[in-house]
């Protein structure tokens, strides 16, 4: 089979890729090997392949193609999430687009617009991810909203609220009025952002006084219900008792006394709106106080916002302080710097909102958690300094507000049979319920039940998903859940560590008493060369399929992964990818070079050949058992760099280089044989990094059959190493590169043998002369006590090395050449150690500038005793 001169990724990939989903390498079924399971995290069904999915997928690819290697039962569960939000957002989108308006459609039929749209988009990224070279089972490719997923997700629920553990609440949520849905605390970002602070003057009922409050939100005065002063503040204590105008509104309203007010923020007297903020909600409570809401769902005034009806709240938040400062309410403004919630999704500002919502309780729930990672380390995060994040979310948590006003995603399984506020039932189903209702002895129509028209919190669904894609939760004792569950390893990023990795950990023990998965190794963020972190908006995320299209999904996997140490985010390059091109390329032409040799089985094996082969052995196990421990560490970056130092120094400029054929002359077969094994375990190795250029190189190497693939092969087998071996070779490597440098300097072109001697210092074995002389082009290696005159020499350790240079070099030029850089030397040590015998400049100039000026005497001494000793040699 002839070897093509050049690699082509392209015709490579996808030929190799169509042969392993043939033979069905990736698809798993239990049997009597050890299981190695991972689930993917699902990504977004709205989603396209980013930097983010590549490197979050390609150390997944890595780790279950190690494990099927080692001969392990590798299960790695695709699948995506139905993302209520993101996907609902961009139906919405694709309906007004056509003139149709979200509020004028049914649920049911709103719901078949997104099914039509899933069905035509949703399949994109897990096709990508192919692309990619992942090894998923696709056979079990999972979606959140799939019928047993949605039967898992009612199932919880439904549980969950029998044990008393969800419950309804009319609470202050975080409203975001973009997407008009609930939001659950943890979906908020907080940035601090400059703003206003307006003071403003309240008339005081019954006189001409006035009192003045400083907020930050000056539209929301239509919503104001009190004022609220400190009872301890004496400059306010002739106003107990009174009332307050709010200004343009003109609503009379109490002035009520409570020590929650700061005595040093703003004026020391605060407005209070229930509606709209949760302390003032907790105030309003406490006193009693009417809820005023002015705001509709989408955060555009209502009926109470006068005639600032129907406008955004940030347009009036300019319109009414012009009006506030033209009636004389405004006294003045101030820049503000104060924490403003966004959507995590949306970027919406989140509007702080009273509304009934589904809760579940979170303080019971979270204590096997807390336990399993911080105390037992049943789970163990890496890198581990993710575990004060844990601690802080776990032991600071509040009630999950788990239901959003969306149509997409699971439908709360509740169902309303009257007005009351606990006429409701949970049930699977609108018969159950009706079943549960009658049971209550009330007598009711089925199509005047009516199911609850929120939906879960995708959050919700996705908590389950390591039990729920084995069928886990609705059928626990069935065989692959009891195989494959618990998983063994997470990988995902630190971003949502509380949102699904905690939230999965919790679920895993409250069903089935197990952690869900014994590792989680958690990403770094992927930025770019300015720290920036990838996204559209910055337009600096490149396009990953053009990425994989010009450098191979072999040289991006490779590009991503050197620069990807565990938790550290990744400064993304495209020349990382061209480094793992060219990597490629190296190991391509190394192979053709083997197979372009000549075999004579006729010639005895050389001795330098031997012991080069027994030294890549051990140097092959000693960088095996370091990319063991790399793993064991999740340090996959430098396990990468580990094999890729072993095959581009070690195998293909070092090991090659000794063991090949003089020019136009044949090898003999056993080096041969014995090169190819090692370069075959070079594939294995490298397999999980590179999986593509390995196949190919591997079945061109002999023709196999589809048992013996290189995805199937077996992981190299850990043997002794003999240490010092490859101790001794480091010595050889200093001395054929000193022997290479002087041929270089003096101009001593290789094809003339010189001769050689050495003053053994170090007792160093001659394992190695053989492999020296042949790199180093030597008539022989001659061991000597005393210094050759006439030679030019260096050093390796203690150890001195000698070239005679007599007619091979211009020795007169030589000396010449010697002598001018001896006199230069002996001037500049002369300048440097007048410097240092100046006190006044070594008792006031900086150490380190003093330090500095000591390191360039000892080197210049140093360079002038090599200088002498050469011309003496020469002399």
């Amino acid at each position: 089979m002839s070897i093509p001169s050049k690699y082509d990724a392209n015709q490579v990939e996808s030929k190799w890729y169509d042969y392993w989903m043939k033979h069905e390498y990736f698809h798993s079924t239990p049997d009597k090997r050890e299981p190695y399971t991972i689930v993917i995290p699902p990504p977004n069904v709205t989603g396209v392949l980013h930097m983010g999915h590549m490197l979050n997928n390609t150390i997944q690819d890595v780790l279950i193609r190690r494990a099927r290697l080692q001969g392990k039962n590798a299960c790695w569960v695709p699948g995506t999430d139905h993302a209520s939000i993101a996907t609902e957002a961009k139906v919405v989108a694709k309906l007004k687009e056509q003139g149709v308006d979200k509020n004028d459609l049914t649920r049911d039929e709103f719901l078949k617009h997104a099914w039509d749209w899933t069905h035509e988009y949703g399949g994109v990224i897990l096709d990508q991810l192919k692309k990619l070279g992942c090894s998923c089972d696709w056979d079990r490719t999972k979606f959140t909203m799939d019928d047993d997923m949605s039967e898992s997700v009612t199932k919880v629920f439904i549980d969950l609220y029998n044990k008393g553990l969800i419950y309804r609440g009319y609470r202050m949520v975080n409203w975001d009025p973009e997407a008009k849905t609930t939001l659950s605390d943890e979906e908020v970002i907080y940035e601090e952002k400059q703003g206003l602070l307006y003071y403003l003057k309240y008339k005081i009922e019954g006189s001409d006084e006035t009192v003045t409050i400083a907020t930050t939100r000056p539209e929301t005065i239509l919503g104001d219900t009190a004022i609220c002063i400190n009872p301890n503040d004496e400059r306010f204590t002739h106003l107990k008792g009174k009332k307050a105008i709010v200004p343009l509104c003109d609503r009379v309203i109490p002035i009520i006394e409570d020590e929650y007010v700061d005595l040093e923020f703003g004026t020391g007297c605060l407005k209070v709106t229930p509606a709209h903020d949760e302390n003032d909600k907790m105030l309003g409570d406490k006193h009693n106080l009417e809820v005023v809401d002015i705001f509709n769902d989408d955060a555009t005034l209502n009926s109470f916002g006068l005639h600032y009806e129907g406008k955004d709240r940030f347009v009036v938040r300019k319109e009414i302080s012009k009006e506030l400062e033209e009636k004389g309410f405004l006294v003045k403004t101030e820049t503000h710097i104060n924490k403003v919630g966004t959507s995590e999704r949306t970027k919406a500002v989140i509007e702080p909102r009273l509304s009934d919502q589904w809760f579940l309780k979170m303080e019971d729930l979270v204590k096997p958690a807390i336990k399993a990672v911080l105390e037992t380390e049943e789970v163990k995060l890496f890198p581990k300094k993710f575990e004060n994040t844990y601690r802080h979310w776990m032991e600071n948590i509040r009630d999950w507000n788990i239901s959003r006003q969306l149509y997409w995603g699971h439908q709360i399984p509740a169902f309303y049979y009257g007005d009351g506020k606990d006429d409701f039932v949970v049930a699977e189903s609108i018969e159950e319920a009706h079943s549960l209702i009658e049971e209550k002895g009330i007598i009711i129509d089925r199509e005047d039940i009516r199911q609850d028209q929120d939906a879960l919190d995708t959050w919700f669904s996705s908590w389950l998903w390591p039990m729920s894609v084995f069928d886990g939760i609705r059928n626990p004792e069935n065989d692959e859940f009891k195989y494959y569950y618990p998983t063994n390893d997470l990988v995902t990023g630190p971003d949502i560590l509380f949102f699904w990795v905690a939230r999965m950990i919790i679920a895993g023990y409250e069903y089935t008493g197990e952690r869900p998965f014994e590792n989680v190794y958690l990403t770094g963020l992927v930025r770019d060369k300015q720290r920036r972190k990838m996204s559209k908006s910055l337009g600096n995320s490149p396009d990953a399929l053009k990425l994989i299209e010009e450098f191979g999904a072999d040289g991006v996997r490779v590009g991503l992964l050197l620069s990807s140490a565990a938790g550290n985010d990744l400064l993304f390059d495209e020349g990382l990818c061209q480094q793992g091109k060219n990597f490629g390329n190296k190991i391509w032409n190394a192979f053709r070079l083997i197979n372009g040799w000549e075999v004579s089985e006729t010639i005895e094996q050389p001795e330098s050949s031997k012991i080069a082969i027994e030294w890549f052995e051990n140097k092959f196990q000693q960088t095996l058992a370091e990319i063991e421990d790399h793993f064991s560490k999740y340090r996959l970056s430098d396990a990468l760099m580990a094999t890729y130092k072993l095959i581009w120094d070690d195998f293909c400029s070092w090991l090659l280089e000794m063991i090949k054929p003089s020019y136009g002359e044949p090898i003999d077969e056993k080096t041969l044989q014995q090169v190819i094994a090692l370069f075959e375990d070079n594939l294995r190795i490298l397999h999980p990094f590179m999986p593509f250029l390995t196949e190919e190189i591997w079945q061109f190497i002999s023709e196999r059959t589809p048992e013996e693939a290189l995805i199937v092969a077996q992981w190299p087998k850990s043997k002794s190493i003999n240490e010092s071996l490859i101790s001794e070779f480091e010595i050889a490597q200093d001395v054929v590169s000193g022997i290479r440098t002087i041929r270089k300097e003096k101009n001593i072109a290789f094809k003339d043998a010189i001769a050689f001697s050495v003053i053994n210092n170090e007792n160093v074995k001659p394992t190695f002369d053989t492999v020296i002389k042949k790199l180093g082009n030597l008539e022989a290696i001659n061991y000597v006590t005393e210094a050759v005159e006439g030679a030019l020499t260096f050093r390796v350790k203690s150890n001195e090395y000698f070239i005679p240079m007599a007619g091979a070099i211009d020795v007169e030029a030589e000396i010449e050449k010697l002598t001018e850089e001896l006199n230069y030397t002996e001037g500049f040590l002369k300048s440097v150690q007048k410097k240092l015998s100046n006190e006044r400049f070594v008792n006031n100039a900086p150490e380190q500038v003093v330090a500095n000026e000591k390191k360039k005497e000892a080197d210049a001494l140093a360079k002038i005793e090599t200088l002498k000793a050469s011309l003496t040699s020469l002399k």
